[in-house]
């Protein structure tokens, strides 16, 4: 079938939140947790950020007495979606992204921002959420993608541009490198049925496409994916290279905030699991795939220079010492979860009322010309 590419004026809702309502709920919830006589203050700055499809984020200030003085504090709260908002994902443990980010800070040298208050019965808000620090810097854009052209990466020179990539690569190797993973992490671990991390990954993933066709309907590519997958696995796992890491799980530079072409914040861990490293090193390459491809559908001349498999490869096994496996089987797996989302983005579109029912739904993957590629070299 014919890739459809997104809309040049594609905007996404994500919530259905009154944002007006929020800062005195959040100064009021403050109150109970800062000394007496704090008084916090909130304000409101944005309630969308420009990257993201799954969680809620709110850019806001906290300003509260403290040593005789008014101080500000920026935060960033990330905001679990409700039932009614289409969720992409059919479970959200919070507490679990929140702990991650917080042992990655005191155990490594990867930015993530410092966590602080968490709320997670969701009484505040309507669903859980925490805040983290604000921090500084720029994000490669997702809508309209960075290789779109005029934004300050696309727009960078070649030698900016390899530096960002390596930057973020060696910032993943450095996440890989954490010890013990398997059991420092163990929470992330799914609890789902497999002998396996991986296998239990892949029963997620499998659970979360059920839960994608009950508001959309079946994806033939989808499934035709998930049995290769499940087919192939125990030759994937005798091919990796063996050590169970921490992954990101969402391991994109949209979803890292970059000072000098450097990152400096790791954004965005819902999902985060543990697992091999190939999980996130295919995830980084195929994500700016995605993109690429759609350039290809609409004729722009895109960034294939960029986030070359070869390339992240190579950087990534000089930074960590560590050989990787052939990255097929994973390049399959994370089509096939950009297949749900796909899913559950066109879902929420209908939803708001943005698009039509499509009577065919592969018509929302604006991936399909790459996973289909990829299928057939997989021999799929």
């Amino acid at each position: 079938m014919t890739q459809a590419p997104p809309p040049s004026d594609l905007k996404m809702q994500r919530s259905s939140r009154d944002s007006t309502t929020v800062p005195g709920l959040l100064a009021e919830w403050l109150a109970g947790l800062l000394p007496p006589g704090a008084e916090p203050e909130v304000v409101l700055h944005s309630g969308i950020d420009a990257n993201g499809m799954s969680s809620e984020t709110l850019i806001l200030d906290a300003i509260w007495t403290e040593d005789g003085g008014r101080d500000v504090h920026e935060y960033v709260a990330r905001v679990a979606p409700a039932a009614r908002d289409f969720p992409v994902f059919d479970t959200y443990a919070l507490e679990d992204q929140y702990e991650a980010m917080r042992l990655v800070r005191s155990l490594s040298d990867v930015p993530v921002p410092a966590v602080s208050f968490l709320e997670p019965t969701g009484s505040v808000l309507g669903t859980p959420f925490f805040l983290m620090d604000r921090v500084a810097g720029l994000i490669p854009q997702d809508v309209l993608p960075y290789n779109f052209g005029d934004n300050w990466l696309h727009d960078a020179d070649e030698a900016d541009q390899r530096r960002l990539q390596d930057s973020t690569v060696a910032t993943i190797a450095a996440l890989h490198a954490i010890p013990d993973a398997a059991t420092t992490f163990a929470f992330l671990d799914p609890d789902r049925p497999g002998r396996t991390p991986l296998a239990r990954n892949l029963a997620r993933t499998r659970a979360w496409y059920e839960y994608a066709v009950t508001d959309i309907g079946r994806s033939r590519t989808a499934e035709r994916g998930l049995a290769w997958l499940e087919a192939h696995l125990v030759d994937a796992e005798a091919q990796t290279s063996g050590e169970t890491v921490l992954c990101w799980g969402d391991s994109r530079i949209g979803n890292t905030i970059y000072e000098d072409f450097t990152p400096v914040a790791v954004l965005d861990w819902e999902m985060a699991a543990i697992g091999p490293r190939e999980l996130d090193l295919s995830w980084l390459v195929f994500a700016h795939q995605v993109f690429e491809s759609i350039t290809g559908v609409m004729e722009l001349p895109g960034m294939p220079h960029f986030l070359r498999e070869e390339d992240v490869v190579a950087t990534y096994e000089q930074a960590s010492g560590v050989a990787l496996g052939d990255l097929t089987w994973f390049h399959v797996y994370n089509a096939v979860q950009w297949c749900i989302v796909f899913m559950r983005t066109g879902a929420r579109q209908i939803h708001f009322g943005e698009i039509e029912r499509p009577d065919d739904i592969e018509s929302l993957m604006h991936h399909m010309g790459l996973m289909e590629s990829i299928l057939e070299r997989a021999g799929a």
